[in-house]
């Protein structure tokens, strides 16, 4: 069943994985750095309300969500939100209590912070709370919104281990469930500014149905039915194992160096369009397109 939702999964920023300064207001034009190419603004104008629309910030990841869940909050009212609270579930106790999940159900968008993504899928997964916004995800116009963390639990199955300096030797990355939101993929964050590359090949080549989705900071996809549109101002790099011809992946002892030949890796852009069914890339403003007409004459 093709769902009627919307996923925005976002690699990450700077400074506590959001994008404030510790003086908002006095410098709301700094502060506009993480949205300025407009990652919040695509989330409230693709809500089912837009400015009306009901939005919890879950900070159920973080560490710091006394911080974390104001700042969030602060951006979605500068750009017009109404009503935007702060949900942080701390225990899997509140995720299954009644309170919760009614406030599941009234959102129209939920908005997951970065911070430590076993974290947020150990409290959160098969609970009241899940279910319920798996639900609305799957037959409603409902958006679910995750940066760092937030991002890499949204995906059936989620890297939550591996360093990135040997992240290309057998069993260097650690994987598990995510929440679900998106099958077949497996998605990586803070992805160019910590060199993640050789994680997401690993995980790609353990499985080459999955498809790789590195993130960079400030920078995020859109997706809806089977389009993902790149958005912010950084790179998403997409590694596609389909076409792989061979590997040594089983032929050597754990902690030794994988090959692989024929991975495939696209790089997007802001506006740039990726064809979930065909595993095509199509560039917005590509310097080929439209192809110039040679003359017969």
């Amino acid at each position: 069943m093709k769902s009627k939702g919307k996923l925005v999964i976002i690699g990450g920023a700077v400074n506590k994985g959001s994008f404030t300064e510790t003086s908002f207001d006095q410098n709301v034009e700094k502060n506009l750095n993480f949205f300025e190419r407009g990652i919040l603004r695509k989330i409230i104008n693709e809500s089912k309300h837009r400015e009306d629309s009901v939005i919890e910030v879950i900070t159920t990841a973080s560490q710091i969500p006394d911080i974390v869940g104001p700042e969030y909050k602060k951006a979605f009212e500068y750009l017009g939100i109404k009503n935007c609270n702060i949900l942080d579930i701390q225990n899997r106790e509140q995720a299954n209590s009644d309170a919760i999940v009614a406030r599941a159900n009234a959102a129209d968008v939920v908005m997951f912070t970065g911070g430590d993504q076993l974290r947020l899928t150990s409290i959160l997964g098969g609970t009241r709370f899940h279910d319920a916004i798996l639900t609305k995800y799957q037959t409603e116009d409902f958006i679910y919104a995750g940066t760092s963390a937030g991002a890499a639990a949204a995906s059936e199955n989620m890297i939550y281990q591996g360093s990135s300096s040997e992240a290309l030797l057998k069993g260097e990355i650690k994987t598990t469930q995510g929440l679900g939101f998106i099958e077949n993929v497996i998605i990586d964050t803070h992805f160019v500014q910590r060199g993640r590359i050789g994680r997401l090949f690993q995980a790609v080549v353990n499985n080459p149905r999955t498809l790789g989705i590195g993130l960079g900071e400030d920078t995020g996809l859109f997706i809806e039915d089977d389009t993902m549109t790149a958005i912010g101002s950084g790179l998403v790099i997409i590694v596609d194992g389909l076409q792989i011809k061979d590997t040594n992946l089983t032929n050597v002892e754990l902690g030794q160096p994988i090959s692989i030949k024929n991975l495939i890796v696209d790089v997007l852009s802001m506006n740039d369009t990726f064809d979930l069914k065909t595993r095509e890339m199509t560039i917005v403003n590509s310097q080929y397109n439209p192809i110039p007409q040679v003359s017969s004459e």
